[in-house]
């Protein structure tokens, strides 16, 4: 009898994926082809030294896999210092996004397929470019032995993929891209604002926004009571010696308590039994 038995296996998939790769097509074909050609040498190299594999090669797209999750991780470092080292020199560099999963994939022949590799592809979607996206599973296995530093990413959705937690590796207290390899980051405005969102989110806020955000929080009596008695007490101690503030804030409060307490009765008690 046949064994029709699909095989599985526990991998590390890496996606990497040349960012606007058709643009720099329809600027130079051959120029893009040839350094395509090199980057992809120079990754098979890497690829080897930590003992994965190149699974396949379509497109602009590169598809590894390892046994050692470090290694993969410490292999799209490489990567990207390699290709932002070599791209420092070019007018337009080609950079590439790099995305990492571990996960169950089924095995065909030398082929690896399912949501393993799927996740990879999409993780790999959300880094910048010259950047490196992993995944919780993958973070799991090396926040805690590798010398690079990460940022979560929360979950972020992706396309026919389910919600997961994501990390951006940074080093040197900055994203893995461009910038933290020395070289000019080509990408256009638009999509460097995109790729920006994560760290405007994470942007400390200042003491006025954190206010403000505090009152859109609370019911709309209540900020509107703190924000007159703050007015008065103001008034209060740059025109007087005097403490008068505590009555007017007293009775204003007094107002905003009987409204709401008036205002959450039951509809049922407001009504008179006839």
């Amino acid at each position: 009898m046949t064994d029709d038995k699909v095989k599985r296996r526990l991998t590390t998939v890496l996606c990497a994926d040349v960012y606007g790769y058709s643009r720099l097509m329809e600027a130079d074909e051959t120029g893009t082809l040839e350094t395509l050609r090199r980057y992809r040498t120079a990754i098979a190299r890497l690829v080897e030294r930590h003992d994965g594999r190149i699974v396949n090669t379509w497109g602009d797209a590169i598809i590894a896999e390892f046994a050692s999750v470090v290694e993969a991780v410490q292999c799209a470092v490489e990567i990207q210092q390699e290709i932002a080292s070599q791209a420092s020199t070019q007018a337009s560099p080609m950079q590439f996004r790099i995305g990492i999963n571990l996960g169950d994939v089924m095995v065909d022949g030398s082929d690896i397929y399912g949501d393993g590799v799927n996740i990879a592809s999409r993780l790999q979607e959300l880094a910048e470019p010259g950047g490196v996206v992993i995944s919780s599973s993958v973070y799991d296995q090396v926040h805690n032995k590798l010398s690079v530093g990460f940022d979560c990413l929360g979950q972020r959705p992706m396309k026919n993929i389910a919600p997961l937690t994501s990390y951006r590796l940074t080093l040197g207290g900055q994203p893995a891209g461009p910038a933290s390899f020395g070289i000019q980051d080509s990408a256009p405005p638009s999509e460097r604002s995109r790729a920006r969102w994560v760290d405007e989110r994470r942007a400390p806020s200042s003491p006025t926004n954190v206010v403000s955000e505090w009152l859109t929080r609370v019911p709309r009596p209540v900020a509107a009571a703190l924000t007159i008695s703050a007015f008065l007490i103001v008034i209060n101690l740059m025109t007087s010696h005097r403490i008068w503030f505590h009555w007017p804030v007293a009775a204003i409060f007094f107002g905003v308590l009987m409204r709401m307490v008036l205002g959450n009765r039951p509809e049922s008690d407001s009504r008179t039994e006839r």
